[in-house]
């Protein structure tokens, strides 16, 4: 048997449709609600535990025992490394140590108590970075989650070229600690194994000051160190010297052990 549908029942079946359409778009809309507030979360998260380090200066009994004092760092020392320190201003705000072919930048900041910024800190590195015509990678590594990229910089004769670097961080407790590997332990992330280990030994020394977020933990010079600056040498023998390496700004000195 046949039947006609009335207009009635035409209407009621095309207001079920649009409902469904509206409920669906409105599922959809809640979906991506849910994901922005994924994101912010993530963004947000509380510092992780730090089983392997870094360290903050509460959890390590003597942070000098085998380290160089640096004040806001407590930097570890290997056979063979040097150590350099980079100036912005009055103010020692990054260390890096130079190992062979490869190079570790340390720069600690203060951070919220009980927010983490790694996760934003990434973001706004790789944006950066794409915006300059380079190109990043995030990717989950032997120190959590961290960025691969390609940068874009000017070579010595001139040209354009691009540098790879790794970009990996921490968050502890009101601070986060950021690394910069370069040179093979970047190019190859699997010879970085050293350079990985003393990013995890390091000690921040945050203090009980008051700091913004972001404002960077100012370092000190070791006791028996001098500020030389680029090209001067120094005498034969001393335990510290001049150069530049290509992440370091203005004077800086080099501890060989």
């Amino acid at each position: 048997m046949f039947g006609r549908r009335n207009k009635k029942g035409a209407a009621e079946d095309a207001a079920g449709e649009a409902e469904q359409v509206v409920d669906s778009v409105g599922t959809e809309a809640d979906e991506e609600e849910a994901v922005e507030e994924g994101e912010r979360a993530r963004v947000r998260l509380e510092p992780e535990p730090r089983p392997d380090g870094p360290w903050d200066s509460t959890e390590v009994r003597d942070p000098a025992e085998g380290r160089v004092d640096l004040g806001g760092l407590f930097v570890p020392g290997v056979d063979g490394m040097e150590l350099r320190v980079e100036v912005a201003g009055d103010a020692i705000v990054a260390a890096t140590v130079v190992l062979r072919d490869s190079a570790v930048q340390l720069q600690a900041f203060a951070a919220p108590k009980r927010e983490g910024i790694w996760g934003e800190v990434r973001e706004e590195i790789a944006s950066g970075i794409t915006q300059q015509g380079g190109i990043v990678d995030e990717v989950e590594g032997t120190l959590g989650w961290e960025l691969r990229a390609q940068v874009p910089v000017q070579l010595p004769d001139g040209t354009g070229g691009f540098q790879v670097v790794r970009f990996v961080g921490v968050d502890g407790p009101r601070w986060f600690l950021r690394g910069v590997i370069s040179g093979q332990g970047a190019v190859q992330p699997q010879a970085a194994g050293l350079l990985e280990q003393i990013f995890r030994d390091t000690v921040v020394v945050r203090g009980e000051g008051p700091m913004a977020p972001r404002d960077p933990i100012v370092l000190k010079l070791p006791n028996d160190a001098q500020m030389v600056p680029e090209g001067v040498q120094q005498e034969e023998g001393s335990r510290f010297s001049g150069g530049m390496g290509q992440l370091q700004r203005g004077p800086e000195i080099t501890e060989v052990r």
